[in-house]
């Protein structure tokens, strides 16, 4: 049996194995390991005597990735921007933040649910974890939406669409294991995401006016404060804007000239300068430890996850599946923005069986260079590419579509997390109204991506700045 024959029956198995509910990590190690024995005692014949040696030789082999690949410094930013999150809600700012964008928009119709929409892209802008703003503003924003009168359901469903704001407005932890998966400028990938994320939450405003304009008691405006009271609220939020400016400022010096540092660098400081802040606003060493807690369970459970699929990315290296994948795409006969788009559907299918950050880590190493061979190849020349972008700013423009459409798996029926995590703080609510109450929000999703796919400016004109 040849190696390619062997991948597509193991990642076969590896699937079936996640739809019955395996943990992405353990069943992408465990479909790892057996196609690496599979593969190793393929070559010895099938030899019985020889079935020993081709285990040890799997082992050894699977035994390598996780030190050679998790000592990567880039990736010491992930527990780094979950700290910041978490920091940030212990400092006040996340409450601080939802007042100002209350004061400040809770006049248009359908204000409050488009005040949570902004106040979460902002907390995003200091927590690369989804999951983290979607708690944190379960308990803020929703008993606020249920006393003026909004459906139980919707309010949780904003909640958990605005947290998936997160996913792409820097700091992004899933934007930095995608940087790593395909070897591209951490730096520039978070630039990148800056301008879609608004982009996206400007999208759910809209749809939320939409919605509030046209079904009648849907979600009253709110009134009353003045333009004292709105200046008021704008000095306990502007501490969200010192930490986004520190983390940029490193990551890319802003007044020309080298960076003043990596951006491993610059989520350190970040989240110095957050813990400060928390110090100062009087955080108990009960609320640090819980912040710590809960930083490190995040980030052992990422870990986890990418030592088990990088275990099943050493296997597809071996069974030669990703580049006879990219070689059948590259012979199809359509047009490469037609397989482009049916790509990002296959992500939004497989979205509703895995996690986002399992998802990316299973697939990317197998898309990704079949993406990259339908512009013209890594080193392309915009001039010479298909989609008319060079062979870096490609890869920037995929990330980001890859990574809207993991935001996208974030609320889709029947593993996202987002809605599991607003349920889970909610008493009252059940995972199926989370899941009835972001239905909306999958129209403006698909809005959104088809946007960045026909406007690929939105994405690389920051980028294109550095």
């Amino acid at each position: 049996m040849e190696p390619i024959d062997i991948g597509l029956i193991v990642s076969g198995g590896m699937l079936v194995l996640v739809v019955l509910g395996m943990r992405v990590a353990f069943a992408a190690a465990t479909a790892g390991m057996i196609g690496l024995i599979w593969i190793f005692w393929a070559k010895f014949g099938y030899d019985p005597d020889r079935f020993g040696k081709a285990v040890t030789v799997a082992v050894k082999t699977a035994g390598q990735v996780p030190h050679s690949k998790i000592s990567s410094q880039a990736l010491s930013l992930i527990p780094t921007f979950i700290l910041i999150g978490y920091l940030a809600y212990y400092a006040g700012l996340t409450k601080a933040l939802f007042e100002a964008a209350k004061r400040w928009l809770a006049w248009v119709p359908g204000g409050l649910a488009v005040s949570t929409v902004f106040a979460t892209a902002g907390f995003a802008a200091v927590s690369g974890a989804s999951v983290a703003t979607s708690a944190v503003f379960a308990r803020i924003a929703i008993p606020e939406m249920l006393k003026i009168g909004y459906d139980k359901r919707f309010a949780a469903g904003v909640v958990a669409a605005g947290g998936t704001l997160a996913s792409l407005i820097p700091p992004s932890a899933i934007l930095v294991i995608y940087a790593i998966i395909v070897e591209q400028d951490v730096g520039k990938l978070l630039l990148a995401g800056f301008i879609p994320g608004m982009f996206s939450a400007l999208i759910y405003g809209l749809l939320i006016i939409g919605m509030a304009m046209t079904i009648k008691n849907f979600g009253p405006a709110v009134s009353g404060f003045t333009w004292k009271e709105r200046f008021q609220a704008l000095p306990p939020a502007l501490p969200i804007l010192v930490v986004v400016m520190t983390i940029i400022f490193f990551v890319y010096n802003p007044f020309g000239g080298d960076a003043w540092g990596t951006p491993t660098e610059g989520g350190a400081i970040g989240a110095f300068v957050v813990f400060l802040m928390a110090l100062y606003q009087g955080m108990r060493w009960s609320e640090l430890k819980d912040a710590l807690l809960e930083t490190a369970k995040l980030s052992v459970m990422i870990f986890t996850i990418i030592w088990g699929v990088l275990i099943y990315v050493r296997f597809l290296g071996f069974a030669q599946l990703p580049n006879a994948f990219s070689d059948w795409i590259t012979s199809l006969e359509m047009s490469p923005m037609l397989i482009l788009v049916c790509i990002l559907l296959a992500y939004a299918v497989l979205g509703m069986f895995m996690d986002a950050i399992g998802m990316l880590l299973l697939t990317l190493p197998v898309v990704y260079p079949a993406v990259m061979a339908l512009n013209g190849g890594e080193g392309v020349s915009a001039a010479d590419a298909t989609f008319g972008m060079s062979g870096p700013m490609c890869a920037i423009w995929f990330g980001i579509l890859v990574v809207k459409m993991a935001e996208f798996c974030l609320i889709t029926p029947p593993i996202g997390l987002n809605c599991f995590v607003v349920a889970g703080v909610r008493d009252d609510l059940s995972v199926q109204d989370v899941f009835k109450g972001v239905t909306p929000f999958f129209l403006a999703d698909a809005a959104t991506i088809a946007l960045l796919v026909a406007f690929p400016s939105i994405v690389l004109w920051l980028p294109g700045q550095v």
